[in-house]
């Protein structure tokens, strides 16, 4: 019987591990708007107790029993509000001065030198630093001594522009840090925080995370120094790349925040940040609003600039993400447009080819008949008929030539066309299937990149290259016969063109101006100039008439 109910207790923890490890997005934000929605209620609860502290101070007569009730107080506030945190602790320090208590002054002036640093009151937490004489206090008051100058110097480093003052500001927080390690216990909050940074910095992930680990056990779960520990394994899975547990224990911080009443709330900001980055920006604006507000409340100068360029951001997404899906849509229709009017003057150019074949058909067929006709005279215009039928043949090769030409290279382009809207479409549903799942960060990404455009141009050299190689297969051969063995010019690939050759596969379907041929390429008019001056430079005979024998390379296939 005991042993069933073991293995169904296993199965049930099995069971609830995997429901957690699968939580989704969803979920968490659930959690946390839950909490947020009872934010209230947590500030509440922690403002009445603030209120027993505050009646049991009015009663307090000893010296003693104030100064404790005061640093309570001071405790109470310290993540609460930044001011009022400060006014306690400014009590505490009479107190102590009072009282004779130089361990006592000594640890209330650093505790109030680390606030200052943290809302961005620097010289004042260097001047009151640099009033203390730490003479006649215990080992552990030392620490808290040496930890508030590391804290300051570590502040100053994070925050100033000039290297210089950086490199010098972080020697003086990495030497207090070392005395403050050398003088607290290991198990001081302050410790375990400061080796794990460490750690984490060096890139000793498994050790910075076995600390975690001891330090985890010495903080109740939901309590506010839970939080500031859940807030450090985030970072230790972010570095080892576990998304999953990363997104579990950045909740569990900022879970621990808000129903703490926690106005000082860095988790929150954080997980604003990782859902910006995950493009959802309207739970991003929701919450960096909320820990806005907080920040207000708190009093926190830093708090404030870390979420200023933030809001400022996710405010720059919304827009560039409507102009960019704007601009795209508006560049489709202007090149649907611009395909279908060289469709329609493909189409012009071939019908006027067309009456001018039917137009020569009928004078060749009226001058047979005139000959026939003057059949006594037939003599005499032999040799004038001989010269009209060769010039009559010469222009019907052409026509059938140039006809067979458009005719391959227009069935080509109206497939391009098809193939090309079919794309557009295509890319249409993506567009839309993206914006009905928030996926802008995404569609910001494809709109950035210059890829499509690569790739089309790629598919359209391709396919030129191609119907030209089907019409003229020994182009290229012929080509290379004209010019100087140095300046032959020999395609890399199968059925491919180089540009080279390219240009003057344009000039023997009978494209001249270079401001044509560049347009074409997507080159600029001087590149092919040189193209051009260059590989005439390089012709075995008159580089005056090469391009003239180029046009005469050849028959079509």
């Amino acid at each position: 019987m005991r042993k069933g109910l073991l293995i169904a207790l296993l199965i049930a923890m099995v069971t609830t591990v995997m429901a957690d490890g699968k939580k989704s997005l969803a979920d968490y934000c659930k959690q946390i708007d839950e909490a947020i929605a009872h934010s209230a209620d947590y500030v509440a609860a922690h403002e009445k107790i603030i209120g027993e502290a505050k009646h049991a101070l009015n009663f307090e007569a000893s010296d003693k029993g104030k100064y404790q009730l005061n640093f309570q107080l001071y405790e109470l506030y310290k993540p609460f509000v930044s001011d009022s945190a400060m006014y306690f602790l400014g009590k505490c320090i009479a107190l102590a001065d009072k009282l004779g208590d130089a361990s006592g002054a000594v640890k209330c002036r650093s505790l109030m030198a680390i606030k200052c640093a943290n809302i961005g009151m620097y010289d004042e937490a260097l001047n009151i630093l640099d009033s203390i004489r730490p003479v006649g206090i215990d080992t552990l008051t030392l620490g808290v001594y040496y930890d508030a100058y590391s804290n300051v110097y570590s502040e100053l480093a994070y925050y100033t522009r000039l290297d210089l003052m950086k490199q010098k500001y972080q020697a003086k927080a990495d030497y207090y840090k070392q005395l403050m390690l050398k003088t607290m216990p290991e198990t001081y909050e302050t410790c375990f925080l400061r080796r794990e940074q460490d750690a984490q910095g060096e890139g000793r992930l498994e050790e910075a995370m076995a600390i975690n680990n001891q330090w985890l056990k010495t903080v109740e779960k939901g309590s506010h120094p839970y939080a500031l520990v859940a807030l450090y394994r985030y970072i230790e899975y972010k570095l080892q790349g576990d998304r999953d547990q990363m997104m579990y224990w950045l909740v569990e911080s900022v879970l621990a925040d808000i129903r703490n009443a926690a106005m000082d709330q860095g988790s929150m900001w954080e997980l604003a940040n990782e859902l910006m980055l995950m493009g959802e920006i309207d739970k991003a604006s929701e919450y960096i609003s909320f820990t806005s507000d907080c920040a207000n409340r708190y009093g926190s100068r830093q708090r404030n600039w870390q979420i200023a360029p933030l809001l400022t951001h996710i405010a720059k997404n919304y827009k560039s993400q409507s102009e960019a899906t704007t601009t795209q849509l508006r560049l489709m229709l202007v090149a649907i447009s611009l395909l279908l009017l060289c469709l329609l003057g493909v189409l012009f150019f071939l019908h006027r080819r067309n009456r001018q074949l039917n137009i020569a058909r009928m004078e060749l067929k009226g001058k047979n008949t005139e000959l026939y006709t003057v059949n006594q005279q037939l003599a005499e215009q032999t040799e004038e008929l001989s010269t009209l039928n060769s010039q009559l043949s010469t222009l019907n090769s052409q026509l059938s030539e140039s006809n067979r030409v458009k005719e391959e290279y227009i069935g080509r382009f109206m497939s391009l066309c098809s193939q090309y809207i079919d794309k557009l479409d295509n890319y249409r549903k993506m567009v839309n299937k993206k914006m009905k799942n928030k996926e802008l960060e995404d569609l910001f990404q494809m709109s950035k990149s210059t890829e499509l455009k690569e790739k089309e141009l790629e598919e359209l050299y391709q396919n030129f290259d191609s119907v030209f190689l089907h019409l003229f297969p020994n182009f290229v051969n012929d080509f290379n016969a004209l010019l100087q063995t140095d300046t032959q010019v020999h395609p890399k690939e199968e059925n491919r063109l180089t540009t080279e050759i390219r240009i003057f596969a344009l000039i023997r379907l009978g494209i001249e101006d270079s401001s044509k041929i560049a347009e074409f390429l997507h080159y600029s008019v001087n590149t092919i100039y040189n193209y051009r001056a260059r590989i005439k430079n390089g012709a075995l005979d008159n580089r005056e008439s090469f391009e003239r024998r180029i046009k005469e390379l050849g028959t079509i296939q």
